[in-house]
């Protein structure tokens, strides 16, 4: 026979240039019967795929086309996340626009995605720079700001002096900006705010929903991040009459071991205090030097400076000192904290460094420490000592009953708290969507009316330095007050980028809607199945979940619960290593997939990065396994090559050898199945098809024969069971052997329940408890005669020998355990 070598690199192309040409992957404008929404995180258009984005987008990959042989319609759109400060700082160097980069980018990496033969539809595409996509989120900014949904305040933020602009808490790393890596300072500007706080009960009840079908890793960290937390706010008069200092604490149990107040730089009383004097100033100049985020407050060496004011204790009226200390934020309650230095480990360090009193309210195990002898703070929960009236209390019931004192008297209340801030969406850089509002000297902050929506960002600015170039452009900056028609100024801040990839997703139903969303996106959404990195799981994933829940209450999806949450499945993917770590340009250890797609194909890259591990977890890339991945494919390629048409019908009864042959391709039909549909163990479904692929290479059968006939039977199911994987070659050799309807319309193969059946049962056996052979036996014998076969087996001879068998336990279909004395 006529031998055809296996050259991906001109096949694949080929394939592509016909998947496009037939419209191949395009999506419905409406679901067709059961619909399957398949969307990876979309990537930023650095220029380059790495060989995380190869492992992503195989992935979903291999589930959109698996879903599409189950019947389901599928969507599998991409575009790009394209707004944020990489361009800007790539402009900088090049003496660029960043326009210019980010679309010269776009065209690469989408020329890259395709060489990969993604089964995407392209026709759904979007670009978040591009103005038809951010009028919209623009629109909604309005329709928020309209619901009290957003709002301007004066906030302590995150500065970061090398990017000049504001970062989330989220955007700071051990005190360092996530992308410049310089300290970040704390400053005080007006900040534009969503208020995601007043949908914190919402998120936080919306996990449940999830539960095994997120990993429970982000459902915890998002749970931690909400943070919910019942307990009492208590009220401390100030000593001269002029007011009360609230606080919220989790533990009022123990209110009487109160030993000071501690309240952020910012606080009113702090800068009140600062004017008069200057040990005050200076050091609240110090703590504007460091980060706001909780985790950086956490790390850093505690300080503080006495106010020279005092408060009163709500039950006793003793005089407690109040401090500034810059381990309080001003956006944490009220900005202060009731400090019970024998009971919280940090007000514990605190004191101790200062020279603060200590007072043990809380017995734990009958010890009743002395202060004095305390070498870290005892934060359990136990019973109330030396608190009044409370003492023999145990925690809980004093929780209650320290609270409804506080109650009786004015003092305080029980509530619910939240570590979950609003979130500030304000950042002072130019690539990023234009906040639509105007500054009046008469009117004040106006929006901009819906019909001059988009504020179109300007895209022919070189820059030079990273000062925003709108706060500067007179054509941009200068416009007309829309109320009273008086010179005014447009908002110069941009929003975050996390904007606009808190809502993507559902625009791709729609990409081409005369509004924000159509009903498309209601047929499409929940996504079926999103795959992304895990580092996402607080900014990205939250800030979508909570997107979702505002487009249903502006009315663009429906308020049926169906559509509260907008992922109904997540896989979160390992990272790519080689030589045991994450792969960087800095540690010289990357590997290019152009260089991958070059020499081997498509195909083995995308079989490769399934096979070596399950997806969930770390990959480490081997060279030796890439090649390993080409000679499977090439030994396939081969095998169907080598077949012997025509395909041979399957005869009415089968010979033992074909029997056994056919059970064994039902059995990797079975594995593979189970594998795709549930625990998306790609791993394992690769590694059946290889065994299958092992056992059909043995046969040697002519045409005609039962086992020709079951070895082109076989050969089929290993194209269709291995086409998510590697569809170009599962395309190409289809066509040779398959049976007359086009792979992509194919169904999934189906399990024959008859071929699994089997003459013999291959059982597990044990001496007392200890695995000494596995053996074979009729599988209709009785446990009478599978004791009876098991003892005078030939095998057995040598575990029994001098031994008494006291007992043989029989567990049918899996072992045979036999007791010896």
């Amino acid at each position: 026979m006529t031998y055809t070598p296996y050259h991906p690199q001109s096949l694949e192309p080929a394939l592509q240039q016909r998947w496009e040409a037939e419209g191949r992957f395009r999506a419905p404008a409406y679901p067709d019967g059961e619909k399957f929404y398949a969307l990876a995180m979309f990537p930023y258009p650095s220029g380059q795929l790495h060989m995380g984005h190869v492992r992503n987008y195989s992935i979903v990959d291999a589930i959109a086309r698996y879903q599409r042989m189950r019947g389901k319609t599928v969507l599998h759109p991409m575009g790009w996340d394209a707004f944020g400060l990489p361009a800007e700082n790539a402009a900088l160097k090049n003496g660029s626009a960043p326009a210019a980069w980010t679309f010269s980018n776009i065209e690469h990496m989408r020329g890259q995605l395709r060489r990969l033969g993604l089964s995407y539809d392209w026709s759904r595409e979007i670009a978040t720079c591009t103005p038809d996509y951010y009028r919209w989120e623009q629109w909604l900014f309005l329709k928020l700001y309209e619901r009290g949904l957003v709002y301007q305040k004066l906030s302590a933020v995150n500065w970061d002096p090398v990017d000049q602009t504001v970062l989330a808490n989220e955007q700071v790393v051990d005190g360092r900006g996530w992308r410049s890596g310089a300290l970040v300072e704390r400053r005080e500007i007006r900040q534009w705010f969503l208020r995601i706080s007043a949908y914190a009960d919402e998120l936080l009840a919306g996990l449940d929903s999830l539960q095994g079908q997120w990993p429970e890793q982000v459902l915890a960290m998002q749970r931690n991040w909400i943070g919910r937390s019942e307990g009492a706010e208590i009220h401390f008069p100030l000593a001269d009459g002029s007011g009360v200092i609230k606080v919220f604490s989790t533990r009022p149990d123990t209110l009487f071991g109160a030993t000071y107040l501690a309240v952020a730089p910012e606080h009113p009383l702090a800068e009140q205090a600062a004017a008069a004097n200057a040990q005050i100033a200076a050091f609240l100049a110090r703590c504007k030097q460091g980060a706001v985020s909780e985790a950086s407050l956490e790390t850093q060496e505690k300080e503080g400076v006495y106010l020279g004011i005092e408060v009163r204790h709500p039950l006793t009226g003793a005089l407690l000192p109040v401090w500034a200390a810059n381990f309080v934020l001003m956006g944490y309650g009220e900005g202060a904290v009731m400090s019970v230095p024998a009971h919280d480990q940090r007000d514990f360090e605190f004191a101790r460094k200062y020279g603060l009193p200590l007072r043990v309210v809380i017995r734990v195990d009958d010890a009743d420490p002395g202060a004095d002898e305390l070498q870290a703070a005892i934060t359990a929960p136990g019973t109330l000592i030396h608190s009044a009236d409370f003492d023999g209390l145990p925690s809980a019931v004093a929780k209650v009953a320290i609270t409804e004192a506080l109650a009786a008297k004015g003092l305080g209340q029980k509530t619910i708290n939240y570590r979950l801030r609003d979130w500030g969406i304000s950042r002072q850089r130019y690539w990023g969507t234009p906040i639509p509002m105007i500054h009046c000297p008469h009117c004040g902050v106006v929006p901009v009316p819906e019909a001059e929506l988009p504020v179109v960002l300007p895209t022919h600015y070189q820059l030079h330095d990273p000062r925003s170039p709108l706060r500067d452009d007179p054509t941009f900056l200068e416009v007309a007050c829309p109320k009273c028609g008086a010179a005014a100024q447009r908002e110069t801040d941009t929003m975050d980028t996390f904007v606009e990839s808190s809502w993507y997703y559902a625009r791709f139903a729609c990409p081409d809607a005369e509004q924000m969303l159509d009903q498309r996106a209601a047929a499409w959404l929940p996504v079926d199945q999103y795959v992304g990195g895990v580092e996402h799981a607080v900014l990205h994933l939250l800030y979508a979940r909570f997107f979702n829940r505002l487009l249903r209450d502006v009315g663009l999806l429906p308020k049926d619960g169906a559509h509260d949450e907008p992922f109904r499945r997540l896989l979160t993917q390992g990272m790519v290593l080689k030589d045991g770590s994450k792969m960087s340009k800095s540690k010289g250890n990357t590997v290019d997939p152009q260089a991958i797609l070059d020499r081997y194909g498509a195909d083995t890259a995308r079989l490769f990065i399934l096979f070596a591990a399950p997806p969930e977890q770390s990959l480490e890339w081997s060279d030796q396994a890439v090649e390993g991945a080409h000679r499977f494919l090439q030994r396939i390629w081969r095998m169907v090559q080598e077949y012997s048409l025509p395909l041979t019908p399957l005869p009415v009864r089968l010979g033992p050898a074909a029997r056994e042959l056919r059970r064994a391709v039902h059995q990797c039909i079975e594995r593979v199945s189970s594998n795709m549909a549930e625990r998306q163990h790609f791993n394992v479904a690769i590694a059946a098809c290889m065994e299958l692929s092992n056992q059909l290479g043995r046969v040697e059968a002519a045409p005609g024969e039962d086992l020709h006939a079951v070895l082109g039977e076989g050969l089929q199911a290993l194209l269709l069971l291995l086409s998510p994987f590697a569809p170009h070659l599962t395309e190409a050799l289809w066509e040779r052997i398959g049976d007359g309807q086009a792979l992509f319309t194919h169904p999934w193969p189906e399990v024959d329940a008859e071929a699994l059946r089997s003459d013999t049962v291959s059982l597990v056996i044990q001496v007392n408890g200890k695995l000494r052979e596995r053996l074979d036996f009729s599988a209709t014998s009785s446990p009478a005669e599978l004791e009876q076969a098991v003892l005078t087996h030939p095998d057995m001879a040598r575990h029994l020998s001098g031994k008494e068998v006291r007992k043989v336990i029989v567990v049918p279909g899996r072992l045979i355990n036999i007791v010896v004395a």
